[in-house]
């Protein structure tokens, strides 16, 4: 889907008639609706500078024309060195049904995609955009069929995207560390200050060495000043270690508290809950977080349970129409959306809290209906959107019109 913009950016530029959400509205059963209100907004300098009452009146100003604003999205868990976005049809081959079926795929594919990865991940970026995206925690591939050609590819692409767009990086290796011996680049790439975050993927289902490769993916991110973000699709008991293991680590080594990420962690989705509680309670200790792409095919995380524990909870579009899945559309309010069918949350409070899952945790109002976005000194990331309150938003996916990013205004033709 290509879109087009009209670029509307100063050093200094007002907002009118924005509307933003200011209280919820309540009755004796509870929550039934949230209250907005017009109002002016002042960018400079990439900030938010005021937030003042509205004066339609003012004939300089941008006019917002009264569609809502609501922080801008950021997917946190998306592959855009490696979408067949942009290409012709593709649905998933029967023939592939493992992780190392897939891994020999991708050995006999990449040399002829990364020949047009950069054009194909800008085309991404403009997908993600058109659904009010401006930032991306996006991993690439360290392999040896590769080597550092998907990182090389994807810096190109950000770079010509950075005005509009922004992401950290995670060096992921997608043919195991020691299946396919890519240990060794991987402590090339993680030298590297683009670098935010050091992958992993299966420790026991494809390495078959739980803590040799946990321990290796600490130590890369220790000596290298790094984040964890690991990919972990093993179930049963030894998906169960390798989260606790990695847990323990972490509160060995507490720089590592609050940068570590466990990507998927589909094992906690068939715990108990006397078990999941356990676990949930040291992941919270330990602050690492874990990173969804809900839901995966039938596989339903235990959400709510993870939250009611404290634990960072992140989601991300994964595969948007790629060779793995076709499922990913990089709209992240329809992640909102699915989560809050697939819980059930359905009130006026719980769609706007779920408004979260999309925003990377940053909502307009607080649980007790308390504006707290936006206000003087944040980011002016943010967007424009057809709808009445951040719950309409997240029920009826609502159409964005416009997205700021670091307070340019990109507004959609």
């Amino acid at each position: 889907m290509e879109t087009t913009y009209s670029v509307l950016s100063k050093d200094r530029y007002i907002i009118k008639n924005a509307l933003l959400e200011i209280a919820f509205i309540a009755d004796e059963a509870g929550i039934i609706g949230t209250q907005t209100d017009l109002f002016c907004i002042v960018i400079e300098a990439g900030k938010i500078a005021k937030v003042l009452p509205n004066n339609e009146e003012l004939t300089d100003a941008i006019d917002a024309k009264g569609l809502l604003i609501l922080p801008a999205f950021k997917d946190m868990h998306v592959h855009l060195d490696k979408t067949l976005y942009g290409l012709p049809w593709q649905a998933l081959s029967p023939s592939r049904k493992t992780v190392q079926d897939m891994i020999a795929y991708e050995q006999e594919i990449i040399p002829k995609l990364l020949k047009t990865s950069t054009h194909r991940a800008e085309l991404l970026i403009n997908l993600l955009q058109n659904y009010g995206t401006t930032f991306a925690r996006t991993h690439f591939n360290v392999d040896n069929t590769s080597g550092l050609r998907s990182l090389e590819n994807l810096q190109k692409a950000l770079d010509n995207k950075k005005d509009s767009f922004k992401a950290e990086l995670v060096a992921f290796p997608q043919h195991g560390l020691y299946y396919t011996d890519s240990a060794s680049l991987m402590k090339e790439v993680a030298q590297l200050d683009s670098v935010d975050f050091i992958g992993g993927l299966d420790p026991f289902g494809i390495d078959n060495a739980i803590e040799k490769a946990v321990d290796f993916t600490v130590e890369l991110a220790l000596d290298n000043n790094k984040g964890i973000d690991i990919h972990l699709h093993d179930a049963g008991e030894e998906g169960i270690r390798t989260i606790e293991y990695l847990a323990e680590q972490v509160l060995l080594n507490t720089e590592l508290k609050g940068r570590t990420f466990v990507s998927h962690a589909f094992a906690l989705a068939h715990l108990q809950s006397q078990k999941l509680a356990k676990i949930a309670e040291k992941l919270a200790a330990a602050e690492v977080g874990i990173v969804s792409s809900i839901p995966f095919r039938s596989t339903v995380m235990p959400i709510p349970a993870l939250l009611k524990y404290g634990v960072n909870v992140l989601v991300g579009n994964d595969n948007v129409q790629d060779y793995w899945s076709t499922f990913g559309s990089g709209n992240m309010l329809q992640k909102a959306n699915l989560i809050a069918q697939l819980y059930g949350w359905v009130t006026e409070f719980e769609l706007s809290r779920s408004l979260r899952f999309a925003t990377h945790n940053r909502l307009p109002l607080d649980d007790n209906g308390n504006r707290q976005w936006p206000k003087t000194g944040d980011e002016a990331e943010l967007v424009l959107i057809e709808a009445d309150c951040s719950a309409e938003a997240v029920s009826r996916l609502s159409k964005i019109v416009a997205f700021m990013h670091e307070g340019n205004l990109y507004w959609k033709n």
